[in-house]
């Protein structure tokens, strides 16, 4: 494979993150096979803590293509101009025919066996979140402008004792944070002046009436009766632990009765088989003599 030929084209050729503090972003980068052969790709990076890239090797079949996402760590804190010196590396390199990801190994990659190996360098470019207006690369730092005051001059007339006291709202200076990216110029508009007035007079009586009404007694009685439930519920529970004890208390005295009736059965029929195997039974030995006394009678008669 000849020096400068162009085994895979990449597109785009910046890695280009939306940059939000203590979010993740996410980019994926296009590789496309140009020529007729296997291509192995391997991806690096200068910053390894910061960004996972998926897959970071592979094998692009020819005239074929293949995607690869990048994705950078949720930041904690903004870099410095808003710029980071991060590059990432792509080599590629013809291998054999039928190669899969499987077989990929280091050598493939190495430049001391004359192996001709394309490299291409990307830089990293942070830009503004979707949801911002401006989308332009971050390039420049941020400015903070003061914008104009907005005074507030709400005021609250409480009589006391008759008189009324006006007491004027603090002035609140707000600051606009004004950001400029490249080729793109911001107009700073006039921030015009809102004048609020709130004239709000509440007797002295109203007042204390008011506070009075904020004291919380339904919430005493929803406990109260939340205590009684709950000592119901503890008498039930109480009055249920004993029927049960009760019940097994029967039950084991039933298992009792039972095993010795079962006994009693036992032992009966064993002096009933005890009585069979001794002799004749006694209804029998009189059915025989009174035969004999019947026969012996007719012979004598």
């Amino acid at each position: 494979m000849g020096a400068g030929q162009v085994l895979v084209e990449i597109q785009p050729q910046e890695l280009k993150f939306a940059f939000e503090l203590k979010k993740q972003s996410s980019c994926s980068i296009q590789l496309e096979n140009k020529s007729k052969d296997y291509v192995a790709f391997k991806v690096k990076t200068t910053s390894p803590k910061r960004y996972c890239v998926r897959p970071n090797i592979g094998i692009l079949l020819p005239r074929s293509t293949c995607d690869f996402t990048v994705t950078m760590q949720a930041p904690k804190e903004a870099p410095p101009d808003m710029q980071l010196k991060d590059k990432f590396l792509v080599q590629s390199t013809v291998v054999p025919y039928g190669t899969t990801d499987e077989d990929i190994v280091p050598s493939f990659f190495s430049k001391e066996n004359g192996r001709y190996i394309q490299e291409n360098k990307l830089r990293v470019v942070l830009v503004s979140p979707p949801h911002s207006p401006a989308l332009e690369p971050i390039n420049v730092a941020l400015r903070q402008e003061p914008a104009n005051e907005i005074p507030d001059s709400a005021v609250t007339c409480i009589p006391i004792d008759g008189v009324s006291q006006q007491e004027p709202a603090n002035e609140v200076p707000i600051l606009r944070n004004i950001s400029i990216s490249d080729n793109v110029s911001v107009k700073q508009e006039p921030v015009q002046e809102i004048t609020i007035s709130k004239d709000t007079s509440i007797p002295n009586e109203q007042a204390l009436s008011g506070v009075a009404e904020i004291t919380p007694s339904h919430v005493g009685k929803d406990i109260d009766d939340l205590k009684l439930k709950l000592n119901n519920i503890e008498v039930k529970l109480n009055e249920a632990e004993k029927i049960i004890m009760s019940l097994r208390k029967e039950n084991s005295a039933a298992v009792q009765e039972s095993e010795k009736l079962q006994q009693e059965i036992a032992l009966l029929r064993k002096k009933s088989a005890t009585r069979i195997q001794a002799g004749f039974p006694f209804l029998f030995v009189v059915f025989l003599a009174l035969v004999g006394m019947t026969l012996g009678y007719l012979l004598h008669s």
